[in-house]
């Protein structure tokens, strides 16, 4: 693992903090990622588990921001009742590596990885999740202050 820079009197969330953290972040994605996400729980683990790590071969599991574990919305069939709720998992301390790394806002890497990994329950592309970000940014630079 690479060192990491200090950030002197700043120290970092513990798991509940970053919960928080997420449902502030989640406050503030775009309203048209929102609408059904009923059934879909947010996690925040310190690390991806040992089965999680294998069966997507990882080297470490600081290598893992966020995944999304379900059945994408457009996959579905509409008689299907799922065997278990749809998951996003944010992964703290690969988040926490991450923000140290590259000195972006905590804030931002958080719904960062939200928006991906919702994105992920919508079957939404890449590209299309990139925009989702644009609009979220957008979003927040025009909403009110508020958030510290």
């Amino acid at each position: 693992m690479c060192a990491q820079k200090a950030r002197p009197g700043i120290l970092a969330p513990t798991i509940d903090q970053m919960a928080a953290l997420a449902e502030d972040a989640l406050s503030n994605v775009p309203q048209e990622l929102l609408k059904p996400l009923s059934g879909l729980a947010i996690l925040v683990e310190d690390f991806p588990d040992e089965e999680i790590c294998e069966a997507m071969d990882l080297e470490t599991p600081f290598d893992l921001l966020g995944l999304y574990q379900g059945v994408p919305l457009g996959h579905r069939s509409t008689g299907e009742t799922p065997a278990d709720l749809d998951r996003v998992f944010l992964f703290r301390r690969s988040i926490l590596d991450y923000w140290i790394e590259s000195g972006d806002d905590l804030y931002s890497v958080v719904r960062h990885v939200l928006i991906h990994e919702i994105g992920h329950h919508y079957g939404y592309s890449d590209s299309e999740m990139e925009e989702l970000e644009r609009l979220a940014e957008e979003e927040e630079t025009n909403a009110p202050a508020g958030r510290a």
